[in-house]
């Protein structure tokens, strides 16, 4: 009794909805990574053309509400430190860091002082700091 299949399996696969897969995948991520926000605070970053490629572990955003008053915000915090508690909060934050790094995101209308202030606290606990900008 000889039986004989009359269909064979096709060793073949499409690869067209492989590539739709990747496609709507490739999507999902670029659509997702422009919604991560390192800051919560709205800040108008000042331009440069220079651009580090270092990461950052901590952030300290410096937020002018005008008549001279600053926030200091460390980590997108939505609660302002005083200068004072922003040193105390960076040394527990970098504490455990091989390679110390934090960021500086500053409106463009806060004055250089204040800037310097933070970056003061870099110096004194030999930190690298990354001033935040927006590409030209």
């Amino acid at each position: 009794m000889a039986l004989k299949r009359t269909t064979k399996a096709d060793p073949n696969m499409a690869m067209s909805s492989m590539t739709d897969i990747v496609f709507l995948l490739l999507i999902f991520f670029l659509v997702t990574s422009t919604l991560v926000n390192p800051n919560a605070l709205k800040l108008l970053l000042p331009k440069s053309t220079g651009q580090v490629g270092a990461k950052a572990t901590a952030t300290v955003s410096i937020k002018d509400w005008g008549d001279d008053q600053y926030s200091f915000h460390v980590n997108g915090d939505e609660t302002p430190l005083p200068l004072e508690q922003v040193e105390d909060e960076l040394i527990e934050l970098l504490q455990t860091e091989e390679d110390p790094t934090f960021s500086i995101y500053s409106d463009e209308s806060v004055p250089i002082k204040e800037i310097v202030q933070v970056m003061n606290i870099a110096k004194r606990n030999h930190y690298k700091v990354i001033l935040a900008t927006q590409p030209e």
